[in-house]
């Protein structure tokens, strides 16, 4: 119980953002869209391998260009994507791959899609972005690349993470499957390393109507490989396709639909990401003066792409005295009561989740992998345990007036800070990723890759 009268939604009181309201959706799909799908049907050319031009083709040569890079290559998904690029790369069983210990699970995933080992590197803990100190440390005669994470939006440090990679001969492959349009240095992302990968899904700043992925690389040897990799290792430079197989590649290839879809909104990305940066900044800037709660934001060299919102609890900052796990237990709580859709973005560091920590039936007979638990990755277990996220509701600039509800909501909370305090101090806490069996986990839904 908590220990005080209260107008908290979770206490029974009347929520700030009333129930009932329209659900928030994303994509927004427009007349425009609708009519890109239906000339495609309507058409009949329905894959990527008819002869002549195709919406694939015209999606790779659009997205290719705005990452300012020489290729494209269209992929079912972003994890099929970042095991083309892996394997394009000649990444195979024995290599090692550094990859972010925190991120959506596609990250670790495809390096054994490849038969490689990820090695975990820890985060920085303020940008959530990975370390280039963890990824030097990691690195071993075994690794062969480096899959640095664009995490919510936000560029890695690539200056620092390219220098590690040069110094020890290693490939740099960008997973930026939530940083569509984000530019480091003022180079796009897709641009940075030796390849780039985006997601399509449906979730993503820059969607298609279901699953998608792409490649980009400036370097015409690697997008020759992908592309032969997407579809069965086959030739398609010839008039007529031969059914003829060079290499054992995958079908990994996107369909004409999707690819129209995406085109479709790619002719409005800018201007929809303008908008986008305009309502989320305003919504931060009153966020932001709230005491203890920190917000994300740009950094000076880079610009963000906002695909998610990640919000750290501060104790000491608001001049309390309780654990900032257990104030961000209690304030998560009572923001969901009031309204707002806020939760986890991933209950346990990659390293933590069974199918690294435990086996999960995956692990190649080499190398040996180290069974790992969320403290061999500190600042990650730390970060999921003291912050929550926004996801989806932002992307559409079209929802400033429901995160004007939200803020609102969230500065009622803050009203009752020291009450939630008391609450959280006194109440039943166990980390995210030690919830007794049986015990929902609710995290914010996330697109799969």
């Amino acid at each position: 119980m908590l220990p005080a009268p209260s107008d908290l939604a979770m206490l029974g009181g009347a929520p700030a953002v009333p129930r009932g309201l329209p659900a928030p959706r994303w994509p927004m799909v427009t007349d425009a869209d609708e009519a890109a799908v239906l000339n495609v049907l309507r058409g009949g050319a329905l894959t990527s391998v008819g002869r002549g031009d195709n919406e694939v083709a015209r999606l790779e040569r659009e997205w290719a260009a705005y990452c300012a890079v020489g290729h494209a290559v269209a992929t079912s998904n972003g994890t099929t994507a970042l095991a083309l690029a892996l394997a394009a790369l000649g990444v195979g069983p024995g290599d090692e791959v550094v990859v972010p210990a925190l991120s959506f699970v596609a990250s670790a995933l495809a390096p054994t899609h490849v038969g490689a080992v990820p090695v975990f590197a820890d985060i920085d803990p303020e940008h959530y972005l990975v370390d280039p100190a963890a990824v030097r440390a990691a690195v071993t005669p075994r690794t062969a690349a480096i899959m640095p994470v664009h995490l919510h939006g936000l560029p890695a440090d690539m200056a620092e993470l390219t220098a590690v990679a040069g110094g020890h001969g290693l490939a740099v492959v960008e997973d930026a499957a939530q940083a569509h349009g984000a530019r480091y240095r003022d180079t796009p992302v897709g641009g940075l390393g030796d390849l780039g990968v985006f997601s399509l899904n449906a979730s993503k700043n820059l969607p298609t109507c279901g699953e998608g992925g792409l490649i980009t690389t400036d370097q015409p040897e690697l997008g020759r490989r992908a592309l032969l990799l997407r579809q069965f290792g086959e030739d398609l430079s010839t008039d007529e396709r031969v059914y003829v197989s060079a290499t054992a590649g995958f079908n990994a290839k996107l369909s004409a639909v999707q690819a129209a879809f995406t085109r479709s909104q790619l002719a409005r990305f800018e201007a929809t990401a303008a908008g986008r940066e305009r309502a989320v900044r305003r919504f931060l800037d009153r966020l932001g003066a709230l005491p203890g709660l920190v917000p994300p934001r740009a950094l000076a060299d880079r610009t963000h792409a906002w695909h998610l919102l990640r919000f750290r609890i501060d104790p000491a900052a608001a001049g309390l005295d309780v654990p900032a796990p257990r104030l961000r237990a209690a304030l998560q709580r009572a923001l969901r009561a009031e309204g707002v859709p806020v939760g986890p973005y991933q209950v346990a560091p990659l390293p933590a989740q069974p199918l690294f920590a435990d086996g999960g039936g995956w692990r190649p007979a080499f190398p040996p992998v180290p069974v790992l638990d969320p403290a061999a990755t500190p600042v990650a277990a730390r970060t999921i345990e003291e912050t929550f996220v926004l996801q989806k509701v932002h992307l559409d600039p079209g929802n400033d007036g429901l995160l004007d509800r939200y803020a609102t909501a969230a500065e009622k909370v803050w009203e009752h800070l020291t009450v939630l305090a008391e609450y959280a101090d006194r109440m039943d806490y166990r980390p995210p990723w030690a919830r007794p069996a049986g015990r929902r986990v609710r995290p914010v839904a996330e697109g799969a890759r």
